[in-house]
């Protein structure tokens, strides 16, 4: 049973970072329990067919495909995550080991062995099978094209279980017209970005080690370098996981995913969520969720709830917990389908995703998404739209109510006589739990934002007299979204004293050299937001605590923040000039986001720490990696 870990830091378990990569647990609780391809039913099957009778091709009645990755000749280990070692439970020297650059470059398989293995058993590498609507059209059979998971392993010390994967490893099954590979540069990002999100406490896969492929050369829109990415996560499930065998009608196999992941994913049936308690701040009722008066639903039976509505609700609630920390932290995917849509809410496939530079909330940073769907203020709203895919998913589960586990339903399912109430509980579950997602979502980003303002305490009145206010500033005088909180942070109450101190104070959230005159309209404007924001600190720290504010603020408020002409510039020097040093000494700044300084090079540190170059703010990319 997989153990949840929300907020893996490393802390826990540095004393007890032992193990090895062999000497690691390991396990195959997703391929043991979930159907496999039936074309190649066993892991002996699928090592003693050629890989060109893998596919690509259509995979149905399961969830995944037995196949291994593809060697890569002369690899390089470019860098190691000392953070994601930790959390595994890896001592820090095992990075060093041939057989670690081995195993992430998907040259050797630990746990599975032809000549012991004859009998079709053991731990072998999977692809899985899923689908997915992308930029909200159905695309049908979609799965890991270039993802190979190489086996589960568990850290000793805090019994958390994580399934370790190779991206850019080969073709699979999947991979429909692609070879399987992913390029450098989006390798680098993908590796930086997960462990810096991780670094900020927002719920996310994670990456291991990055390889240069060099003798592979991949054709996307030029001809570019190969990589690979050895990364984990707790479960790779996604919301189009559900999706393709729900377009399919196997509601069999529906069923069997949502049990697992209730019993192998969130940890058993008694720890999902269930209905808010009366008087809690989230709590919202049928009446106001539905449309319909609670004397409609009351004593029907339609705001039965059995266990798979407790399922939903705890992927909504990770969901939209995740999604609120994405806004609050100015973070965007660049491509939220529902592929891209972890079933534990973690961010996850890394493509065309920024950082926020100035404040714009129609910013996307997919040049592809002409639409906006996906920029930064319709982040929200996407993340329920996919979620209301899975209600559609789980609709005849969620809807059968108590006889969900009769031995008719589960047999045949709805009957006819039963579809107009089936469908109407269903349909009342998913809009109350649009409420429920509503409630979660502000009430995160609330606490958020209280705390990135260095308040300890939520007035109903912050939201708009400091929240919306600083937003709608920043956005006017295109002001940096995270210099803004961080200097904040230094700003004594003894300076704000004034209506012309608080005018000078103003000037530090523009750009050096560019703040306006003294007598400016935003200056001015400014200044009175400072003015209500420095009230509301007294109220909660009172007089001459501002050094202990700022070490408060900073905890928060990171100071650097992987943006897009960084991961540009990274490319640049590890790619085309060879740089070897760079990417180790910028992963110092990204592991720990929220120091002042990192003993590398003070100048360098300050330059990706400050302001943003002419012409390189709010940059856009493909999704193509």
């Amino acid at each position: 049973m997989a153990h949840l870990d929300s907020s893996s830091n490393g802390a826990s378990a540095a004393k007890s970072a032992t193990h090895t990569l062999r000497s690691l647990p390991k396990s195959n609780v997703f391929t043991t329990n979930l159907p496999a391809d039936p074309a190649f039913p066993t892991p002996a099957a699928s090592h003693a067919a050629p890989r060109e009778t893998l596919g690509p091709r259509m995979v149905k009645e399961s969830l995944y495909t037995y196949v291994r990755p593809e060697p890569t000749e002369e690899p390089e280990l470019l860098c190691v995550s000392p953070r994601a070692l930790d959390d595994i439970g890896l001592t820090p020297s095992e990075a060093e080991t041939d057989e670690f650059k081995e195993v992430v470059a998907g040259n050797k398989t630990l746990t599975w062995d032809e000549k012991e293995n004859t009998e079709g058993g053991g731990i072998y590498p999977w692809a899985q099978c899923y689908g997915g609507y992308q930029f909200g059209q159905w695309a049908g059979q979609l799965g890991d094209g270039r993802a190979i998971s190489l086996f589960e392993s568990t850290n000793p010390a805090t019994g958390t279980r994580y399934e370790i994967q190779l991206k850019g490893a080969g073709r699979t099954p999947y991979s429909r017209f692609a070879d399987g590979k992913a390029v450098l540069r989006s390798s680098i990002r993908e590796f930086v970005v997960s462990e810096y999100l991780n670094a900020i406490k927002i719920p996310t896969t994670r990456a291991l080690a990055l390889t240069h492929c060099k003798n592979t050369k991949v054709i996307r829109e030029r001809r570019e370098p190969g990589a690979i990415v050895a990364r984990f996560a707790q479960s790779w499930i996604r919301l189009g996981t559900f999706d393709l065998p729900r377009m399919r009608g196997d509601r069999k196999l529906v069923r069997q995913l949502a049990d697992y992941t209730a019993e192998h994913v969130y940890g058993g049936w008694d720890k999902l969520s269930t209905k808010l308690p009366p008087g809690d701040a989230k709590e919202t009722h049928a009446s106001a969720s539905t449309g319909i008066p609670s004397s409609e639903t009351e004593g029907t039976g339609l705001e039965e709830e059995n266990r798979y509505t407790r399922l939903y609700r705890s992927i909504i609630r990770r969901n939209a917990t995740t999604v609120a920390k994405w806004q609050a932290y100015g973070f965007m995917n660049g491509v939220l389908n529902t592929d891209n849509t972890s079933i534990l809410g973690l961010s996850i496939d890394f493509g065309p995703f920024a950082f926020l530079d100035t404040f714009d909330p129609m910013y996307t940073p997919n040049h592809d998404d002409h639409m906006l769907r996906y920029s930064y203020r319709n982040q929200p709203t996407i993340i329920w739209w996919n979620l209301v895919r899975l209600g559609e998913s789980l609709g005849e589960l969620m809807g059968a109510g108590a006889k969900v586990d009769s031995a008719e339903f589960v047999e045949k399912g709805v009957q006819e006589e039963e579809v107009d109430e089936l469908v109407k509980r269903a349909e009342g579950i998913i809009e109350r739990a649009g409420e429920e997602y509503k409630a979660v979502f502000l009430a995160e980003y609330k606490t958020l934002m209280t705390a990135r303002l260095g308040l300890k305490t939520h007035r109903d009145e912050d939201f708009d007299a400091l929240f919306s206010e600083l937003l709608d500033f920043l956005e006017a005088y295109e002001l940096d979204f995270h210099h803004a909180f961080r200097r904040l942070g230094s700003v004594k109450l003894g300076e704000l004293e004034t209506e012309e101190a608080r005018k000078d104070v103003a000037g530090r959230f523009f750009r050096a050299n560019e703040a306006p005159r003294q007598e400016a309209e935003s200056r001015e404007r400014i200044g009175k937001w400072l003015e209500k924001w420095a009230a509301r600190v007294k109220e909660d720290w009172g007089e001459g605590k501002d050094e202990e504010r700022l070490k408060v603020m900073n905890a928060v408020n990171p100071k650097f923040v992987p943006r897009s002409w960084i991961l540009d510039e990274l490319i640049e020097r590890v790619e085309k000039k060879g740089e070897r040093d760079i990417l180790p000494e910028v992963m110092k700044l990204n592991l720990d986001p929220f120091a002042e300084t990192w003993g590398w090079n003070e100048s360098e540190e300050e330059r990706f720490c400050g302001d943003v170059p002419k012409y390189k703010g709010m940059l856009q990319c493909s999704c193509s990696s």
